[in-house]
This record gives structure tokens, sequence and C-alpha cells, in this order.
């Protein structure tokens, strides 16, 4: 792998670079493969990546619930990646968690408001869930077609707190005050992924560079007002540049009022502490010669000036039927902790606590998922949607088709597969335990409802 001379000189002044061991990195780069689990379902000490047997895997040291596999099984082919029991992430994007610690002691409790403002394709936003399960995750994703994968991993996920939009940062300017945590997560020149993706090296130019971080401070600078007072930014990038990192978050800290926030004993991981040239910001960097996985940089810190939320008017939902509710309450695990509300001719399930919050987001933002599809109500009778059967909201006390690994593989790709004694009717197809999704049993055969646009292609 041929590294250009101009990217190299360019990094001669980046906190950590180490020219040779650097280049010898990417020479011969050893490929990482690193996943973190769903603590809302995945119930088990460690991922058997069925039907591939591997090793124990060995803990993500800054994750709770991230691992290093030894070797990289084919996702596609396993059903418990499709049942969203994992999701595969890089290794060093999860230490978005250490900034969540030393922030939010209480996480884990209370309710926090969060955007994810370039969510695609759903690492940062599903690692929020899990992190927040209290609160409220809003995943942005301005490009319509990197929002539909985000909208198909969310679903996965299966946590009602998830709500997807598409939407241009300037647009939650109308939200003044109204985020506890932003993340952005930039778009940019991808220079910590050359070792991944090789073909991305001929994309890289000094100029893009420039663009790019040009485009990142207007990221940052327009979502900015819908930051409350004390609330957090977290920053991030998967470039080396400090053009794009280091330089961006001085950019903040001259035209805004922020306090920088480190993390004690980063270091000890191998991760190489900055602080910045102007501002004295703390961000940490990730090299691939120092911590195992690809190159990140990421920076936090606390906005210091006063806001004066103001929350649009919330648009009114319109409440299902009794009807509907009757023939929905019966798939839910606690029906009395959520409202149903109608969206066109499906009912969506949405939980109580976020309802009046749900109300003013659609009031301002393009919204492509919002609590979880039940799908529509038919003669007293639910035509069930995808998002239910993946939901951590549906009751496990369904009929059920429990599919041995091949039978699972034929189901995710809309085969046919065999009723067993299944009785007749709507039935979760599961495996392991695990939902992934709907067949309708009928006397002389078995209809099978998964999604055509999720099915697997590969034999």
């Amino acid at each position: 792998m041929h590294l250009p001379a101009a990217f190299i000189n360019s990094l001669q002044n980046a906190e950590g670079f180490s020219k040779e061991a650097f280049e010898q990195e990417h020479a011969s780069p050893v490929k990482v493969t690193s996943i973190r689990t769903n603590p809302f379902k995945w119930r088990q000490p460690r991922l058997p990546l069925t039907p591939y047997p591997l090793p124990l895997p060995s803990p993500v040291p800054w994750c709770s619930t991230g691992f290093y596999l030894s070797e990289r099984p084919s996702f596609t082919l396993d059903p418990l990646f499709h049942a969203g029991c994992y999701y595969v992430q890089e290794a060093a994007s999860m230490f978005l968690e250490q900034f969540v610690k030393a922030v939010y002691p209480d996480h884990a409790t209370a309710r926090y408001k969060v955007l994810d403002l370039c969510a695609a394709p759903g690492g940062k936003a599903t690692h929020l869930s899990a992190l927040f399960p209290e609160g409220l995750i809003v995943a942005n994703e301005v490009i319509k077609t990197r929002a539909g994968a985000l909208t198909e991993n969310a679903v996965k996920w299966g946590k009602e707190n998830i709500v997807v939009t598409s939407n241009d940062a300037s647009d939650f300017k109308e939200l003044q005050g109204y985020f506890d945590m932003i993340v952005v997560d930039a778009p940019c020149s991808g220079s910590g992924m050359f070792r991944k993706d090789p073909d991305a090296i001929a994309e890289w130019s000094l100029q893009n560079v420039g663009l790019c971080s040009k485009r990142q401070q207007r990221i940052v600078e327009d979502s900015w007002p819908a930051l409350k007072e004390n609330g957090i930014l977290i920053y991030s990038t998967c470039s080396y540049s400090v053009e794009e990192n280091e330089a961006v978050v001085d950019r903040i800290a001259e035209i805004f009022d922020v306090e920088t926030i480190p993390v004690p004993g980063a270091t000890g991981w191998g991760i190489v502490e900055t602080v910045s040239e102007q501002k004295h910001m703390y961000g940490y960097r990730f090299y691939p010669d120092k911590v195992k996985g690809e190159g990140f940089f990421i920076a936090c810190m606390r906005k210091k000036e006063a806001v004066a939320a103001q929350i649009p008017k919330p648009k009114k939902f319109i409440m299902a039927s009794k009807q509907e509710q009757n023939a929905i309450s019966a798939y839910l695990t606690a029906p009395e902790q959520f409202e149903l509300v109608r969206s066109n001719d499906e009912v969506k399930v949405l939980k109580k606590n976020d309802t009046e919050d749900l109300a003013v987001l659609f009031s301002v933002l393009y919204i492509k998922k919002l609590g979880i599809k039940a799908g529509r109500v038919m003669r007293n009778e639910l035509i069930p949607s995808h998002d239910l059967a993946l939901s951590t909201i549906i009751t496990m006390n369904l009929k059920a088709i429990d599919a041995d690994n091949e039978a699972a593989l034929d189901y995710l790709r809309k085969k046919d597969i065999p009723a067993g004694n299944a009785a007749g009717g709507w039935n979760v197809v599961r495996f392991m335990g695990y939902n992934l999704g709907w067949v309708k049993v009928l006397p002389n055969r078995v209809n099978n409802y998964y999604p055509s646009p999720f099915r697997i292609l590969k034999h």
C-alpha cells in the first residue's frame, strides 16, 4: 500500500505520529474486526458467531460491550447478526463510551436527549441507545440513501428510544437549547480508513482535507444553538489530519465559550492524548501502530454559554382506536408503558415518557423512524410489521417457529421453511431464542413475510 508523500508530510506535526511505524503498519495491514453486543437482546456471556466457531473474543478495553474477533466471519450468514444481537463497529469509535461515563455518571438511569447528527450507518446511534436506555436518541442523516441504512440498523437494534431523521444540521436551530448532548461524527477525508479501504487513498488530497475542514466547522456551528447550556458536544472524525481535528476543535473554542473535557487514563491503552495549539483543547488520537483498530480522533467539550430554550409547538398525534389498541396490546410486554398512535394506515408504539418530545420533533423534522412500527389492524387482527418482531418491547408469549441454522438462513433468504408443529396464523420465526421476523402458517403453506429489501442474496 503506497501512501502519498503529501499525506505523510502533512502528519509530521501531528501528536503521536511515528512515520516509520505508521508506514510499516500500512505496508502489511492486519485486519481487525470488532463488534459491540446489544445489551437489550444478547443474554449470553459471549457471542458465538454461529455457525462459525471462533475462539473466545477479547474485550475492547474502553467499551463494556465491545469485543475483538480473532477472524472476520461472514456476518451476512449469521442469523444473530440479522436478529440485532450485535453491531459490527470499529473499536476506536467505541471510545465514545468513556466520555459518556465521564460527564454523565447517571447515564444508565436518567433521561437525557441526545442528537447524533451524522449518524449513518448507525454505530454511534445504537451505542448511545445502549448507554442512555432511558434517554431519547435522535439519529440524523442528511443523505437520504444513507438514512435508509441507518433506519434498517435501528430496526435491528430494536430499542424504541431511537428516532431516525433526515435533516440538514441547520434545521436543528429550531430546537434551541433542546439537547443535553450532540455527537458530530463529521464527514471527513477518511485517511483513518486507508488500511480497510485502499481505494480511498486515490481520493485523498490536501484540497479535500481543506474542504472537509470547512464543512465540519459549518456542521458544528449550524447545530450549536440546539445544545443547551452545560450541554456536551462530542466531535470526531476518521481522519488523521490536524486540519480536520485539532484545528476544528480550536475553531469551536474560538467562536464559542466551551470547557474542554479530558479522559484520565486513556493513554494507558495506547491512545495518544493531544492538546490543541491555540485553545489547549484535549483530543484523543488512535493510530493503528499503537492501538488495535483503525485511525480515529475524538474530542469532548461542555457548552458554557447561557441558552434560552425555545421549543416549537408540538404536532398533535392521532391516537389509535380502541380496536387497534386491543389488537396490538397482546403483542407487547408492558402495554401500559406505551401510547399507540396512527400514521396513515399503520400504528406506531411510542413510550409514554417520550410522547411529548416526539410530538415536538415531529413538528420540526423529517422523520424516517419514530418509536416501533406495530403494523396495521384489519378486522380486529394485527398484520404485524417487521419492526415489531425485532423490537425489545414484544412479548415472548407468541406463537413461534424455532428454526435451526439452515432453516433460519432459508427464512432470511425469503425461501419457504417448514412449519413443523406450528399453530396456524401469525408466527414469529426465532433462532436461538431471538426473533428474525414473521411468517403466516396456512393449511397448505407457510407465507414468508421477511422484508424483500433485507433478504440475504449470498449463498
